[in-house]
């Protein structure tokens, strides 16, 4: 019997670490379908921030439902920092981790595309309730923490390139 996997996607870091040390871009479907190579992907879900108005991030939210992953989205606040600056802030963590829990009976191996240390903590639980777990991230943007937790069952994106680079 194969593995149910679940395909959680933390979208901030995942677009920061392809813009800004990946220097390619990841192709959504192309992952799924890579995930789908570990067992039947019984779901997938993009985490992502919202700036209103923007319609190529609007473009591509609807690109991510039709390919097959639901939405969990926040509208991005700015906050006023002490300097004058402001700050964009939408910090969907605690949704990722709420998921990951209330979801654990449908999916046996959990694959998080994220490096964020706020995830070692609810990872090591997944695996005291026997669940299965892979990180998926890349140089720069995983925590140290999160990758000696993941060891042998965490995969760089570098090295996956050729299999998931957007065409």
């Amino acid at each position: 019997m194969s593995d149910r996997v679940s395909l959680f996607v933390d979208g901030a870091n995942f677009f920061y670490s392809q813009k800004d040390s990946l220097h390619w871009w990841v192709d959504p479907k192309k992952l799924l379908a890579w995930c789908g190579n570990f067992g039947p992907v019984v779901d997938a879900t993009y985490y992502a921030s919202v700036e209103p108005g923007n319609n190529q991030q609007e473009k591509y939210h609807k690109a991510l439902a039709h390919m097959g992953f639901s939405l969990v989205t926040k509208d991005i606040k700015l906050i006023q920092q002490a300097d004058g600056s402001t700050k964009h802030k939408a910090n969907l963590d605690i949704e990722i981790v709420l998921d990951l829990f209330n979801t654990i009976t449908a999916y046996d191996l959990a694959i998080l595309v994220s490096g964020d240390a706020d995830f070692v903590r609810p990872l090591q639980m997944l695996k005291t309730r026997g669940k299965r777990f892979m990180v998926v991230s890349t140089k720069g943007f995983v925590a140290h923490e999160m990758r000696q937790l993941a060891g042998m069952h965490y995969r760089d994106l570098a090295d996956l390139r050729e299999l998931l680079e957007k065409d």
